[in-house]
């Protein structure tokens, strides 16, 4: 993929950019290095400051980079400005709570024979980001603002696809008054990050992205020994019992399903209806899903704007076309739309069955596929039998149900009478294919830092003899 800006809504090639050669590449990551000698030393107060500068340069320019999130990948304006002002609150969150995270955990020094026994986290160093286009700036906040507050440096090499934006965050952080060079954008191919995780200054890497982008990242690390933290893909199930209030979840289901235009890791996207209520349900779903408005992402009145990439959108087109040919029912869409740009239907199939490609694959667009259980066991059993485990859903009434679905459910995060998303304030992350280790709260800090255990002894008598008789000389 070329490094470029591509307007979604119109095909149109807007901006290009050169990959940086050799000779810059190795310019940044050498500043990035120098960087972090003095930065991990700075105060927490100052890391604190600038956090809360960087949150004050996303409110002011709110407007403006939500328009360059639209042009970039197409998602609508009012869904970028929402993203805008999430990352300015993960900002904040963490100029809050980050000098506190960063506090000495104390532990018993009785136990093992000590003054003093405590864990100091400290920075690991330079870590590359890896980040995907669909939601260009919040996948790297989610990164950068608790690596800033820990004291890392950070290299960003963001999908391209969206260079204005990753050039902009850079910017912000510039513009928040950080040190130079604390964090970078690298406008580099995917073939280059290979050795950007091998340069010895590069201890660590974090990715976001498809499995496959995941096991070569984790594969190359692991090589080097390098830790990595993996968000990868997800087709998360959403559960609908009996006592559910259908009509709330429904509308749920709706806005998970297509929320950036369908194309988020953590929407729900495979549906499993109790047969007592999936008639209603699929009435009350399909209704909600036609009553969608396809159109210009710039809009007010836009709900589902175009896919950020062409072959994304021919993905979508043949995993629907091979479930339909396979003898699922398109409910509703089910279509290409008529008009420039890379848009596809908000779309609802039944039927669907093992044989399908789309059966054990995330669907990257605004597909939802529904099923029929008889009970909340078939269910859960079918929900695990998916090689992905992010997130996940359950609308129910009943105390027994809610308490076994959180226990049984291959999950990262259980979410229950309520969608699926992610806060500063919630671990983020999950299992099996979908990756391993936590972004956001203090787990998510962590991550990338160094839990060094300090164990201080009590003075010697010899020495408590000597320090007395030096204080009488004195």
């Amino acid at each position: 993929m070329a490094i470029a800006t591509i307007n979604p809504t119109t095909g149109e090639t807007l901006k290009t950019y050169e990959p940086l050669s050799d000779e810059a590449l190795e310019d940044k990551i050498g500043r990035a290095a120098a960087a972090y000698r003095s930065y991990r030393r700075t105060p927490v107060e100052d890391r604190v400051r600038w956090l809360r500068a960087a949150a004050d340069v996303l409110d002011a320019d709110t407007d403006a980079v939500a328009e360059l999130m639209t042009t970039e990948m197409g998602k609508t304006l009012s869904s970028a400005k929402a993203e805008v002002g999430k990352c300015a609150k993960a900002l904040r969150y963490y100029a809050e709570h980050g000098p506190a995270m960063l506090e000495p955990q104390r532990l018993d020094a009785d136990a093992v024979g000590a003054q003093q026994a405590y864990v100091t986290h400290q920075p690991l160093g330079v870590v590359l980001a890896v980040m995907p286009w669909n939601f260009p700036l919040w996948q790297a906040m989610r990164f950068a603002a608790p690596a800033l507050m820990a004291g890392n440096v950070g290299l960003l090499k963001h999908a391209s696809n969206v260079p204005q934006t990753a050039l902009y965050l850079e910017e912000v952080f510039r513009k928040a008054g950080f040190p130079d060079d604390v964090f970078q954008t690298l406008l580099i191919g995917s073939g280059t990050i290979e050795r950007v995780i091998r340069d010895d200054r590069v201890v660590a890497a974090t990715l976001t992205g498809s499995a496959p982008a995941g096991q070569s990242v984790a594969s190359i690390a692991g090589d080097a020994l390098k830790p990595t933290v993996l968000e990868l893909g997800g087709s998360d199930p959403f559960i609908v019992m009996p006592s559910a209030d259908l009509d709330a979840a429904a509308g749920v289901a709706v806005t998970s399903r297509n929320q950036n235009n369908g194309q988020s890791c953590i929407s729900a996207k495979r549906f499993f209806v109790h047969r007592d209520v999936a008639e209603e349900f699929t009435r009350l779903f399909a209704e909600k899903i036609g009553a969608l408005t396809v159109g210009d992402p710039m809009d007010e009145g836009t709900d589902v704007g175009p896919l950020a990439t062409e072959s994304g959108l021919a993905d979508v087109e043949a995993y629907v076309e091979d479930a339909r040919a396979k003898g699922a029912t398109v409910v509703v869409g089910g279509a290409r739309v008529d008009r420039p740009g890379w848009f596809y239907e908000p779309t609802l199939l039944t039927g669907v069955t093992p044989g399908m490609d789309l059966y054990a694959e995330e669907v990257f667009g605004p597909v939802a596929a529904l099923w029929t259980v008889d009970s909340l066991d078939e269910a859960i059993e079918i929900a695990n039998s998916h090689p992905y485990g992010l997130g996940s859903n359950l609308w129910s009434e009943d105390e027994d149900e809610r308490a076994q679905f959180v226990r049984d459910i291959e999950s990262g995060m259980a979410f229950v009478n309520g969608m699926t998303t992610s806060y500063p304030e919630l671990p983020f992350g999950g299992v099996k294919q979908s990756g391993y280790g936590r972004e956001l709260t203090e787990l998510g800090m962590r991550e990338f830092m160094n839990a060094k255990t300090v164990w201080v002894g009590a003075p010697s008598s010899e020495q408590r003899a000597g320090d007395s008789a030096g204080s009488a000389n004195e």
